[in-house]
């Protein structure tokens, strides 16, 4: 099995990290180029050259760094992906290599004007030219092995974050997190090394953001929970911080030596890093643990509160027996039969198929959306036995047949209708209630229009608003967000809603 085929929920992340990595410092890069600097000029001006800042350094390492960033773009997310799975290779090894071949040809040309000082050293223009692009090469087969050893230590690493699960039982510290920092630094890095920022740049950043890593990761895993004992805690975790960073201050400094070449700039980058760390890196890590800690909590207290409504729940659940009710039902329906009550009795059968979807599917997540378009037709029905009676009232319904497998919430559509009864019927005025709903493809259209009449004195429920709508919009939002409109007009006499709904 390819490498590739193993790290399926973690690669799309990683390259997401990757673009807007690389985007970044491309950015970095260029404001550091707009700000006017000129590191090149000293060497024209000592070979007795002329300098123009523009043809000489700033329209050259702009094409530079654009060329590195596409180069960069191109091979990572089209070309290795590709050779990875062993997908037509020969075709993305030439593209491979006629991108290598445009870095060094483009570098070659590109150093012709910012080492344009560099001609008098050779005999001929030819031969310049040809150290020049023989350099521009040789940067091109460097940036391969770079990319070969970048590209080995991300899929060591998304291996890593694949398995941190198994990781994180041995050690603490390693994290998922701590891993996806840590890919986050290598592309940093990588990249401030291939736009060639110079020495210092890669160095200090590589050092202070490694470190905030590292430091996190002790600090949020270890050191922090050990505070909470204590008097003071903030205080106890900043003699902690200081600690050890004044043991790791030596170590950062001799690892530095190799790279930097200059102790008096390792042990000055070393002390930085360590008043970085301890003043920004290690409140800012306090902070998150402690948001962190109050998230947890409150957590805790609603998975609690959700615990004490789930059980009062079931014991209301557990005082009806569905078994009794139906046996009930069924023994109405069938006296209703023997007295000659077709209306009773249809009744009585609407009201039964109502509450076993009730007790049923009602529970569930999803449900077929002719089952809740069922519903809807025998909650009609039944309305229709008290108000079928009177002339005044009319109702006109127009539900679509729904003969595929299209899913839904349920009982996100009954409230409409329910409110339309409850508010929308008066057996003394002239009342009605139009019903449609029809679907497109993968889109639902519900409409309810309805009468309205003021409510009597005598109605206990004057003044009360229900929550059946606020309810179901409150469930359009958490279910179906951006995935649904929902109008509602209401004049003194009307009132109107129109869903429409992404299934």
């Amino acid at each position: 099995m390819y490498l590739t085929k193993e790290l399926p929920f973690s690669t799309v992340s990683i390259q997401k990290l990757e673009f807007w990595g690389a985007t970044t410092i491309l950015v970095f890069a260029l404001l550091a180029l707009s700000m006017g600097a000129s590191p090149n000029s000293s060497d024209f001006y000592g070979a007795g050259l002329e300098y123009y800042y523009y043809e000489n350094y700033f329209w050259p390492q702009l094409i530079r760094f654009v060329l590195l960033y596409l180069v960069f773009l191109f091979v990572n997310f089209m070309v290795v992906p590709r050779l990875l799975a062993r997908k037509t290779v020969w075709l993305y090894v030439l593209l491979l290599l006629l991108a290598l071949v445009a870095v060094g040809l483009f570098t070659g040309i590109l150093d012709t004007y910012t080492k344009a000082y560099l001609f008098s050293e050779y005999s001929n223009e030819n031969k310049a030219y040809d150290a020049f692009f023989q350099q521009g090469f040789h940067y091109a087969f460097w940036l391969l092995l770079m990319l070969i050893f970048y590209t080995a230590i991300k899929y060591t690493g998304l291996y890593l974050l694949s398995h941190s699960g198994e990781i994180q039982s041995r050690s603490r510290i390693i994290t998922r997190d701590t891993l996806s920092a840590f890919v986050i630094w290598m592309v940093s890095v990588f990249l401030l090394l291939v736009l060639n920022m110079g020495e210092e740049i890669p160095i200090v950043w590589g050092t202070v953001s490694l470190s905030a890593i590292l430091l996190y990761s002790v600090a949020y895993y270890v050191l922090i929970p050990k505070t909470f004992t204590k008097k003071k805690p903030f205080l106890f975790y900043l003699l902690q911080v200081a600690g050890v960073l004044v043991l790791a201050f030596l170590p950062v400094a001799f690892i530095l030596f190799p790279l930097t070449q200059n102790p008096d700039f390792a042990f000055a980058l070393s002390s930085v890093n360590s008043l970085v760390q301890f003043f920004i890196v290690a409140p800012a890590t306090w902070l998150l643990y402690k948001r962190q800690l109050r998230g947890n909590q409150e957590m805790h207290v609603l998975k609690e509160q959700l615990g004490t409504t789930n059980a009062n729940l079931d014991f209301l659940r557990s005082q009806i027996n569905p078994h009794f009710l139906f046996n009930a039902l069924n023994t109405l329906y069938g006296t209703a039969l023997q007295e000659n009550s077709e209306r009773t009795a249809q009744g009585i059968q609407m009201l039964g198929d109502m509450m076993r979807f009730m007790l049923h599917e009602n529970h569930q997540q999803k449900i077929l959306l002719s089952r809740e378009t069922d519903y809807l037709r025998n909650y009609i029905d039944l309305q229709l036995l008290r108000t079928s009676v009177s002339p005044n009232i009319t109702i006109d319904t127009r539900i679509e047949e729904v003969l595929d497998d299209k899913m839904i919430a349920p009982m996100l559509l009954i409230p409409f209708v329910e409110n339309a009864f409850k508010h929308g019927i008066s057996l003394k005025n002239r009342s009605w209630i139009r019903v449609t709903l029809h679907s497109q493809q993968n889109t639902l259209f519900f409409d309810v229009y309805n009468s309205k009449h003021p409510k009597s004195e005598q109605d206990t429920e004057k003044d009360k608003s229900g929550i059946g709508l606020l309810n179901v919009k409150q469930r359009l939002n958490l279910l179906y967000p951006n995935r649904h409109e929902l109008v509602i007009r209401e004049t003194a006499e009307e009132f109107f809603v129109h869903l429409t709904l992404q299934l």
